[in-house]
């Protein structure tokens, strides 16, 4: 198919270990896409090895956190005219491979955005008991406030549509970005989907996330889409 112009939006906080291996799968399977690193005040040589491998990168001033990260990915989006945009993590956890899938989902079934889920089916994905109880607890949550089945509502892999980059542009949650979003674009009556993804174990790099800090999350989670509720819903323009 004739891919839109699309511009997958990598943030990455020290991400020297894998960045390479991710920009140079992306360009192997996407090549039609454009790639842009959001070198979220990393310490390392994240910055000059993006750069060496072609890609656009967007120097943060310090660490401003995966949500505004993000969204500066889709303000560059936005003002850049793409067409589709694709979430993709620098650890090398996401299958570059599966971008083009993501994509065409997005546009046969005109969605306004389709999330890469990790428990629709069962890919040997093996997530930590306690992290995978929230994200149980947290799809349910979701689900219900949504009306919509949800099974991995903290995936980052996603594709996104041009009415979805143009409202994210103007507001994105900085805190719990992914599964805020998703209750975010539902609201402002956007057409959301999950389909079936392969994750990998990481590439490179250390997680910094425990079981505590698992729990501490959902919990945090949970409390931000609840408050975001007592806001207006907001409006695509």
């Amino acid at each position: 198919m004739n891919f839109p112009k699309t511009l997958v939006i990598i943030p990455a906080l020290n991400e020297a270990d894998s960045i390479a291996h991710v920009i140079g799968l992306i360009q192997q399977h996407a090549p039609w896409a454009d790639i842009a690193v959001i070198n979220d005040g990393s310490t390392d040589d994240t910055r000059a090895i993006a750069t060496t491998c072609g890609a656009i990168v967007l120097n943060m001033p310090y660490n401003v956190g995966i949500g505004a990260a993000v969204q500066t990915g889709f303000l560059y989006a936005a003002q850049h005219g793409y067409e589709v945009t694709v979430q993709n993590d620098g650890d090398g956890q996401h299958n570059p491979q599966e971008i083009p899938l993501l994509v065409s989902d997005l546009i046969t079934s005109g969605s306004d955005l389709v999330v890469g889920s990790r428990y629709i089916e069962d890919r040997g994905y093996i997530t930590p008991v306690a992290r995978k109880v929230g994200i149980v607890i947290l799809a349910r949550i979701i689900s219900l406030l949504t009306r919509q089945h949800f099974t991995d509502p903290t995936s980052g892999f996603r594709a996104s549509s041009q009415r979805t980059i143009r409202l994210c542009a103007r507001t994105y949650p900085h805190d719990y970005p992914e599964p805020e979003a998703v209750v975010l674009l539902h609201r402002a009556g956007l057409r959301l989907r999950e389909i079936p993804v392969t994750m990998n174990p990481r590439y490179g790099g250390k997680s910094s996330i425990t079981p505590i800090k698992s729990g501490v999350y959902m919990l945090k989670v949970i409390l931000a889409i609840l408050i975001g509720l007592l806001r207006p819903a907001p409006f695509v323009d």
